[in-house]
This record gives structure tokens, C-alpha cells and sequence, in this order.
């Protein structure tokens, strides 16, 4: 495709929404990304103002939202990094007018409403609503590459989401797996996972100097990771962790296998299944994916122990949760949805 993309972003000021800006910006197939604002989402008038790191390269106005606006300037896709509900309301809205959308959300991930129902969304046309979850594409491109290019709608996945799914696929689809014996996924996440806007436990003297697991049992993306590796409620334990660093997420997966086998299989398994995915790294067996390898890149990073009977199964997987977890996804996502390259702008 030789056109540049024109996209659009809601919620550029926020952590995942200055990222994905970011990337817009320098990526060589995309116009200068129109940036807007909700109406009563603050008061910053350029995202020089939030981040003065972009000044020297330009000015970046935040612009009033509106339908109008994205028509008259010609957007190609709109990326929406607000909140669950904004978005829940906006996407049908923009099916209506013919624009693309990929939603870093939690709004249209889920299938099953009895996942849906820790967001509480309140519909205004159900019908609606139920037609469009059908129709959204869960924007892991490393499960669901063929569908992108036609998706009107992209579900961006979410980050602890995306580093178990991952972590845990080849085995799943190779059939390797005793899920009856039980799935443990214990995943860790910087504080930048949980927003911008602050709360009492993201403040520095709570987060510092500790550890902390939450939402045990209650989390988002629990219902993502069921219904992407198709597995039961009952067959995993998923339990986050709040790290007291800036950024980067790491999940130690433990999985007992059905019969006893070999590091060099185990190994093959997950070079055969990633072998066209330019952003999955799979590392040798006996060496295990840390944080600082991967936070700054697009990358997720897989690794494993096998213990000495064969059976007994540890993966890591380690990603950066506003890269590979969100903005770096989303533009993965975009590339593929307009015919680009894969690693375009994310190299």
C-alpha cells in the first residue's frame, strides 16, 4: 500500500494514548496523527503540555472531538484509548459512519456476557451491541493475523492478557497440556498498568518498597485469557501482582504436561508456532525472559524450565505492558489492517 494512513487518537495524554502517539508520529506510513480530547477530559491544550519530551519536533493542538472533524480531515482509523464505557458507546457510532476502529479498551474483547459483567455496560441498543462484540476482532495478530485486514472493529488485547495467552497457546493448540490438573498464571505488572489517573494504591508510598497481589480472582482480562485459549474458568488461576516499577509485566506460567518429554521438544513446539510472528522471541531452553529485555520494545519475550521429570512445566513470559501490551499492539494491529508491513514503525 503506498497511501499514508490518517489516524486518529482519543485519549492521547494518558500513558498507552502518549505511546501510541508517539509511534504515530515517526511511523513512515501514517500522516501526523489528529489528537483530540473528550469533551471535560481536562484542560491540556497540545500534548506538548502533558509531555514536553515531543517539543523541539512541532506543536501537537488537542482538538475538540467530533464526528465531523474525523470526516473533514479524512481519518483512515480511530484509535480510542479512553475509557471502557467511552468507547462501548463511540464504536457502533462509528460502524455507522464508516470509520475504522481499534479500541485499546476493554469494551469489546469479551464474547461471553458473563465476562462482559465485571464492566457493568449499559447499552444503549443491545442488539446493537451484541452484533458489533460478534463482529470485533481481538487484536492479537500473532492468533488472528487473517482477520485483521478486513476488521472494521479491533479489540486491542489487554496486557496481562496478551503475556498469558501467548505464553500459553502452543501448548494449548500442540495438546501437550493437563488442564484438568490445574493452570496457575502468576503474572507481575509495573504501575503504569493501572493508568494515569491516581488512586490510593498507585501512590508512591504505597507502591514502593512492596508487592502487592489484587483483583484475585475479579480481574478484566481473566475473561479474555478463557476465552482466547479456550479453556474452562476451572482449569486456571490467574493472580496479578503490582510491582513497584514504572513499567513492564512478567508471568511465570505453571502447567503440568500429559505425558513426560524433552526441553528440545518443548522448545521446538514454541519456534514452530512463532516462527512467522516478528515480535514473539522465543529464547533458548535454559534461558528465562527478564523485564528489562523486553520494556521499551514491541517485543514478548518466551522462555521456559522443564523440571527434571519431564512433566512439570514453567513458562516466563515478559512484555512491556504500554508497547506489546497496548499503543505497540495497536499500531502492530493497524499495519495489518491497511496492508503494511508487520514491524512498520515499531522496528
Amino acid at each position: 500500500m503506498s497511501a499514508r494512513v490518517q489516524p486518529a487518537i482519543v485519549g492521547a495524554t494518558g500513558y498507552a494514548g502518549f505511546e501510541l502517539a508517539r509511534l504515530l508520529l515517526r511511523h513512515p506510513h501514517a500522516k501526523t496523527p489528529l489528537l483530540l480530547a473528550r469533551e471535560g477530559s481536562g484542560s491540556v491544550a497540545t500534548l506538548n503540555d502533558a509531555y514536553p519530551q515531543v517539543s523541539g519536533n512541532g506543536s501537537y493542538p488537542l482538538e475538540p472531538f467530533s464526528w465531523e472533524t474525523l470526516a473533514a480531515r479524512g481519518v483512515d482509523v480511530l484509535f480510542l484509548a479512553t475509557p471502557h464505557e467511552v468507547s462501548r458507546a463511540w464504536a457502533p457510532e462509528a460502524e455507522k459512519r464508516g470509520v475504522r476502529v481499534v479500541d485499546l479498551s476493554g469494551a469489546w474483547r469479551l464474547r461471553r456476557q458473563e465476562h462482559r459483567a465485571v464492566y457493568g455496560f449499559k447499552d444503549a441498543d443491545v442488539a446493537a451491541a451484541d452484533r458489533l462484540t460478534r463482529k470485533a476482532v481481538y487484536g492479537l495478530p500473532e492468533l488472528h493475523r487473517k482477520k485483521l485486514p478486513s476488521a472494521t472493529l479491533v479489540a486491542n488485547p489487554g496486557c496481562y492478557a496478551t503475556s498469558v495467552i501467548l505464553g500459553l497457546t502452543p501448548l494449548l493448540r500442540e495438546g501437550v497440556v493437563d488442564a484438568e490438573h490445574g493452570i496457575v498464571c502468576d503474572s507481575k505488572s509495573g504501575v503504569s498498568g493501572a493508568g494515569k489517573e491516581p488512586t490510593s494504591k498507585t501512590h508512591f508510598m504505597e507502591v514502593a518498597d512492596n508487592l502487592t497481589a489484587y483483583a484475585v480472582f475479579e480481574h478484566r482480562h481473566f475473561g479474555e485469557i478463557v476465552e482466547q485459549l479456550e479453556i474452562s474458568s476451572g482449569q486456571i488461576v490467574f493472580t496479578p501482582h503490582l510491582l513497584p516499577i514504572p513499567r513492564g509485566i512478567l508471568s511465570t506460567i505453571y502447567v503440568r504436561l500429559k505425558a513426560p518429554t524433552t526441553a528440545a521438544a518443548v522448545h521446538e513446539i514454541f519456534k514452530s508456532f512463532y516462527q512467522s510472528a516478528p515480535f514473539v522471541r522465543v529464547f533458548a531452553p535454559g534461558k528465562l525472559p527478564q523485564i528489562q529485555y523486553s520494556v521499551h520494545t514491541n517485543y514478548c519475550d518466551l522462555g521456559f524450565a522443564l523440571a527434571p521429570d519431564g512433566q512439570r512445566l514453567v513458562v516466563v513470559s515478559c512484555l512491556d505492558n504500554l508497547l506489546k501490551g497496548a499503543a505497540g499492539q495497536a499500531v502492530q494491529n493497524m499495519n495489518l489492517m491497511f496492508g503494511l508491513g508487520e514491524q512498520e514503525g515499531l522496528a
